[in-house]
C-alpha cells in the first residue's frame, strides 16, 4: 500500500496539533502551579532576534490548516495574524485548526496531488506542486514552530518531555 498525501500531510499535523494541545495545557497548568502570568509567555523568545511564542503558534495553526487551504486555492502567503493573542486565544487556534483539519476526508486531500501551488511573499514567488510544497515547506515549517513553542515552556520550567512533543502514536490496530 502507498502512503497518501492525506496521511503524510493531515496525519501528521493531527498528530502534532494534538500534542500542542497537550503541552500548552500542560503550561497553562504549570503557570497556575507556579504563579506564573501565562501572558507573560505569550511574548517570550528563545532568543533576541527569533520571534516570540506568539507567533510560534500562530506559524502551528497556518502551516497545518492554513497549508491545506492555500494548496486548495493554489497559493499560500506567510502568516498575517498581528493582534495580540492571549495564551487562552492562541490555544484556540490550535484547537480551530485541529477541527478544521479533522473535517477533511482522505479522498478530498488526496484529489490536490500534483496541483500547482504558489508560495507567495510580497514579490517573492516559489512555484510547486501541492505535495512538494506540503512536505518540503510546510510540513518543516510546522514541525518547526512546534518544536519551538515546546522549547519555549520547557525554558520557562513546565514539565514536558518528548511524550509531550510526540503525542498520540498512530499504532497498528490489534487484530
Amino acid at each position: 500500500m502507498a502512503i497518501s498525501l492525506y496521511d503524510v500531510s493531515v496525519g501528521s499535523f493531527l498528530q502534532t496539533l494534538g500534542a500542542v494541545s497537550g503541552f500548552l495545557e500542560r503550561g497553562l497548568a504549570h503557570c497556575r502551579d507556579n504563579n506564573i502570568d501565562p501572558e507573560e509567555i505569550v511574548e517570550t523568545r528563545l532568543y533576541g532576534d527569533m520571534l516570540p511564542f506568539r507567533f510560534q503558534i500562530i506559524s502551528v495553526a497556518h502551516h497545518s490548516a492554513g497549508a491545506i487551504e492555500g494548496v486548495k486555492k493554489g497559493v499560500f502567503n506567510p502568516p498575517s495574524e498581528s493582534r495580540p493573542l492571549t495564551y487562552v486565544e492562541l490555544q484556540g487556534l490550535v484547537s480551530g485548526a485541529r477541527e478544521q483539519l479533522a473535517k477533511l476526508t482522505p479522498e478530498e486531500v488526496n484529489a490536490l496531488e500534483g496541483g500547482d501551488m504558489l508560495f507567495q511573499m510580497r514579490d517573492f514567488k516559489v512555484p510547486f506542486t501541492a505535495e512538494n510544497f506540503l512536505m518540503s515547506f510546510s510540513l518543516p515549517n510546522f514541525y518547526f514552530h512546534a518544536t519551538t513553542a515546546y522549547d519555549i515552556l520547557r525554558s520557562k520550567g513546565a514539565p514536558l518531555g518528548k511524550r509531550d512533543f510526540m503525542g498520540q502514536l498512530r499504532m497498528k490496530a490489534r487484530a
